[in-house]
């Protein structure tokens, strides 16, 4: 299942047409800022889908019987360009546990690249709900494998990736090695670059939001 955002006319459209603009995107605080909103939509949409129990709570006049999560979900992010988007989801699901994936594509001379994945902190997984952020997903070649080590830490209930912007080419990579993942985006692009890199997109979520990296 695939969830696009911007299907339909929302704040979601506006938030990322401000992200894409070259003229904007020197606002640093700005360019998290709306990631971070997307975060916080997309929890939203998330949560109704969750399962729920019925729950009492006492009022100062009696008792209100209220649908609440069975079960926190685990949120986990891919570092560091995940970190806004994950601030945003934590505003809203603010009692889940948390997981940290480092992960990096590693260039090759011959222009070709690889997945490292160099750091995991992680709950158990078992029988967890869990929701994956990035805000790229490009290639969905950094999705596929950092599921894949995830999985160590348990049997996951259900998974859902979020991120801001997709390509269609990761999507489908995605959605052949994990079927069963539900997919939820702020916007869908359909093209991808020899380099891995979405058009129209936005340029490199991580130095947009944090500033420019060595390529060391």
């Amino acid at each position: 299942m695939v969830i696009n955002l911007s299907e339909k006319h929302s704040l979601v459209s506006n938030w990322i047409s401000e992200m894409r603009d070259v003229t904007i995107q020197a606002d640093k605080m700005r360019f998290r800022r709306n990631i971070e909103r997307i975060g916080e939509v997309i929890a939203y949409e998330i949560s109704k889908t969750l399962p729920s129990k019925e729950a009492d709570t006492t009022t100062p006049l009696g008792i209100s019987k209220s649908k609440v999560l069975n079960q926190q979900p685990v949120l986990a992010t891919i570092l560091r360009a995940g970190l806004p988007l994950h601030i945003g989801m934590l505003n809203y699901f603010d009692k889940a546990d948390n997981a940290f994936i480092a992960a990096y594509r590693k260039h090759h001379r011959d222009g070709s690249f690889e997945i490292s994945l160099e750091y995991l902190a992680s709950p158990s997984l078992e029988d967890r709900i869990l929701i994956l952020c990035d805000p790229m997903l490009a290639t969905g070649a950094s999705l596929v494998k950092t599921i894949e080590h995830l999985r160590r830490e348990g049997q996951m209930k259900e998974i859902h990736v979020a991120c801001v912007i997709a390509c269609t080419e990761g999507i489908d990579f995605l959605r052949r090695h994990e079927p069963h993942v539900k997919i939820w985006c702020g916007a869908i692009d359909d093209e991808l670059t020899a380099k891995g890199y979405i058009v129209p997109g936005l340029g490199d979520a991580g130095d947009l939001a944090y500033g420019d990296k060595s390529q060391s």
